[in-house]
């Protein structure tokens, strides 16, 4: 695994050098356990930015266990899991001014912002759509662009802050900027709005949420089902017009994570719309395996390509 040196100390810091590697390690141990497809999507990348993209993910999986159950089932009322949420907040604003968490897990994410330059202006909403979630159980179309912005849009910035960073990222000019950003954003959202549509019996009959305007989860039929998945699609491809603007590995791990999710998204449409308020719908390893190989196909030389296909040496 490759170790991202903090700002600023010298490199014979053994110890600070050795705390920062295992809070890296301790963040990819994360997304390993709880995203099987970020973490495919990862190994496509270069070491230096897979150790990024895993400890941002690891600050936002801390921060989405907080409002989604766990501080609950440890026992915490609603004013103690907000004040655990305003808590790791403001531990992570700390962390990315003086570089150092005394959370392994923060720690990661800071070492990553101070060295793709992503600030508190990506933090921010992330932390705003966290805390709505501790006090909006029903969004309009206005609330629900603004949780989608905050808690999925810019974590696509933020990936996309690490693969600009790449030393073979394409030099973009200010139009190409916004189209890798709207790219960005479309991809986070559309990754949410996946994650409710097959989370919908939990969110709505376990935590009391509705995410969709003007759509009741006790009389969800097939042309609710039909709308939100038409607007998955639309999402994910405004996602895969900006694959161009990213260094190759970028690209790859992009496409991986892009074509799971819309081999999701197809699975969500071809199930029938009660069987989403029972059964949680996922793509099996199998077919994650054959999507990834189709994937690295394309990219590959004609040598490597050719030994993917014959499995052989």
């Amino acid at each position: 695994m490759n170790l991202i040196k903090p700002r600023g100390i010298a490199p014979q810091a053994p110890a600070l050098q050795r705390y920062s590697l295992t809070a890296q390690r301790s963040a990819k141990v994360l997304l390993e356990q709880y995203s099987t497809s970020f973490s495919l999507a990862c190994r496509l990348l270069d070491a230096a930015s897979a150790t990024h993209i895993a400890n941002i993910y690891a600050l936002v999986r801390l921060a989405d266990e907080i409002v989604d159950g766990v501080a609950q089932q440890a026992g915490l009322d609603a004013g103690d899991i907000a004040a655990c949420l305003d808590d790791l907040e403001a531990e992570t604003r700390r962390a990315m001014q003086r570089g150092y968490s005394t959370n392994m897990v923060v720690h990661a994410f800071a070492l990553s912002a101070r060295a793709t330059g992503i600030g508190t202006e990506l933090t921010t909403p992330f932390f705003c759509s966290m805390r709505a979630d501790l006090t909006t159980s029903t969004h309009d179309a206005h609330s629900l662009e603004h949780y989608i912005y905050g808690s999925a849009e810019v974590i696509g910035l933020m990936c996309l802050q690490v693969f600009r960073a790449i030393d073979s990222a394409p030099e973009l000019r200010p139009e190409q900027v916004e189209q890798a950003q709207r790219s960005a954003r479309s991809l986070g959202a559309a990754f949410q709005k996946v994650n409710f549509l097959r989370d919908l019996a939990q969110d709505s009959l376990d935590l009391g949420r509705a995410y969709f305007p003007g759509i009741d989860a006790r009389d969800f039929g097939e042309a609710d089902k039909a709308l939100l998945v038409q607007q998955i699609d639309a999402d994910l491809a405004t996602a895969r017009s900006g694959l161009e603007l990213l260094a190759p590995p970028a690209a790859r791990a992009v496409r991986l994570a892009h074509d799971l999710f819309r081999e999701l998204n197809r699975q969500l449409a071809a199930a029938p719309a009660k069987e989403l308020l029972r059964t949680r719908i996922s793509v099996s390893t199998g077919r994650k395996a054959l999507i990834a190989a189709r994937v690295l196909v394309p990219w590959a030389g004609p040598r490597e390509a050719k030994t993917q296909a014959g499995g052989g040496k």
